[in-house]
């Protein structure tokens, strides 16, 4: 990318765009690490050290990274079950999973993730943040706050009666401030002068609100030494889970960010060099006491918006954020907590897709049904198995889909129009006696197998020959050969002839790997249907055929 060629003109761009991301990932690194159930300084780190490697060594020409808000339930739920050391060793494992799944070439498959899942889960975590922020923007008394969604919100409710009006007007003043600036000023750095305008309200005005310095008194200053977590067999055991998760969602969020930048620039990523970048930001994350990160997809659009052509902005858009650290970390402590709270619902709002979310109900049943089970399971139960169930259920429903589409015909044809390759329609019409004839259209997987099967075994009497018609046939898997195998089997037991008729491409390479191939002595091939007519003309007629598994003549 810098070997295009690198001018003080390109610097100037870059480092105007670095300095407007950092502008706008210093409030919601903060924001995120806190609803992450971190200390904010963990998310200052992470948007220096992953944010620097990711720009530096991803597969995107502006791709910026750092926390985002996919990670703030895994993040939570794993602090609270295994402690921080466990999510650093969580953390350290995605990056070692990302990194082996860019080396496998396996950053193109995100593109097979069905969107309901995405939008659901998704939808769902904006749910959560959503939800862990009321008692913040509403300052109430609550010592702990359950985990659980519905446990939470029955929390909230029975400690109405202990919210402060001081830190819900801060709150509230935030969150209009930021809407007004988003309507009537985009190109403000909103979050960061919403943040400002209500620490100073809340200083000066001495209003009793709680606030980053006095929930974390003792807050670092600077990057702290890098050292690896503890490790042992059954901390790997326990984290495991979290640690595919986590790699998950970064491989997904960093892929499709990347993606939108594409669109936004007129450039192409290189998606497997991207999964080896977010793998080493985020082990290099882990090392330093950060958090799980991923490309943003919001702080990319806006590092394109300022100008940026290269990755040196999003490596300078670390940098700045490195020297807020060292020169202003103790201007932190002055940030209401409620103002956080505040830019979460936006980031919230921003996560949920409600246009898309709207646009998938009104989808077929199954897609509707996958869209709303994700949600509720990323709401109600946990993320992890939001993802497991999603993805498995979208399998199920896309097989049943394809077998849907699988044609296997026996009748007679009346138009007798031609297909598009010219052959005809029509099948038995002119058939030698005791022959039969079947045209498979569509792919021949484990999901329509037993089909084919069934279909053949209510021929009648047993044929001299029988044609199948696979011209229309692009795919052809282990399962479906396998079942093609047992028909010529229980044929060959009884001398009825099977012949292949327009067998191409990838259906051809896979009976030629079980010896059912052109050079097989088994079944004939002819390379359409005209041909297989002219060949069963000289077959002998057998004597009896059993169609039933298991039986032979």
């Amino acid at each position: 990318m810098l070997g295009e060629g690198y001018g003080p003109e390109r610097l100037r761009r870059d480092a105007l765009a670095g300095l407007t991301v950092a502008i706008v990932a210093l409030p919601l690194a903060m924001a995120l690490a806190i609803a992450s159930g971190a200390s904010p300084d963990k998310g200052l780190i992470t948007a220096v050290v992953a944010g620097f490697l990711i720009s530096a060594l991803g597969g995107s020409r502006v791709q910026v990274g750092g926390p985002t808000g996919a990670f703030v339930v895994v993040v939570f739920n794993v602090i609270a079950q295994h402690g921080y050391d466990g999510l650093l060793l969580a953390t350290l494992m995605a990056g070692l999973m990302l990194i082996a799944a860019g080396y496998a070439r396996l950053g193109s498959l995100v593109r097979f993730i069905p969107q309901p899942v995405v939008t659901g889960f998704t939808a769902g975590i904006a749910v959560i943040i959503a939800s862990s922020q009321v008692k913040d923007f509403f300052g109430l008394s609550i010592e702990q706050v359950p985990a659980d969604f519905l446990a939470k919100w029955q929390a909230y409710f029975a400690a109405l009666g202990t919210a402060q009006w001081a830190a819900l007007v801060i709150g509230a003043g935030a969150l209009g401030l930021i809407l007004v600036l988003r309507r009537w000023a985009p190109r403000l750095p909103g979050f960061l002068i919403a943040i400002v305008v209500a620490s100073l309200v809340a200083a000066f005005l001495h209003l009793p609100v709680e606030t980053i310095g006095s929930r974390f008194p003792d807050l670092p200053s600077g990057l702290p030494v890098p050292a690896m977590p503890d490790i042992s067999v059954a901390k790997i055991q326990a984290v495991m889970p979290s640690a595919f998760t986590i790699a998950f969602l970064a491989g997904i969020e960093a892929l499709l960010s990347a993606v939108v930048a594409d669109g936004m620039i007129g450039s192409r990523h290189r998606s497997n060099q991207e999964l080896v970048g977010q793998g080493i930001a985020n082990m290099a994350s882990a090392l330093f006491g950060g958090l799980p990160a991923t490309g943003a997809i919001a702080r990319t659009a806006t590092n394109i918006k300022a100008g940026a052509t290269t990755p040196v902005a999003g490596m300078l858009h670390a940098a700045f954020v490195l020297l807020f650290i060292l020169f202003a970390s103790d201007l932190m402590a002055y940030v209401p907590l409620a103002a956080l709270a505040a830019i979460l619902f936006v980031v919230a709002w921003g996560m949920s897709e409600h246009d898309r979310f709207l646009r998938l109900l009104r989808m077929p049943g199954g897609d509707r049904g996958l869209l709303l089970l994700t949600f509720a399971l990323t709401v109600l139960v946990d993320l992890t198995v939001a993802i497991g169930v999603g993805v498995t259920l979208a399998s199920l429903l896309f097989m049943t889909r394809m077998s849907r589409t699988v044609a296997i015909a026996a009748g007679i044809d009346e138009t007798g129009k031609p297909e598009e390759d010219g052959e005809e329609l029509t099948q038995r019409q002119d058939l030698p006696e005791s022959v039969e004839v079947f045209r498979i259209e569509g792919p021949i997987f484990f999901g329509v197998a037993d089909e084919l099967l069934d279909t053949l075994r209510r021929i009648g009497p047993a044929p001299r020959a029988i044609i199948l018609r696979m011209r229309r046939v692009p795919l052809l898997d282990a399962s479906g050969a396998t079942s093609l195998e047992r028909i010529i089997s229980q044929a060959e037991a009884a001398g009825t002839q099977v012949i292949f008729s327009g067998v191409k491409g990838q259906p051809l390479g896979m009976l030629d790997r079980l010896g059912l191939g052109q050079a097989s002595t088994r079944v004939r091939h002819s390379p359409d249907f005209a041909s297989a007519l002219r060949e069963v003309s000289a077959l002998s007629a057998p004597t009896h055929i059993d169609t039933s598994e298991g039986q032979k003549a």
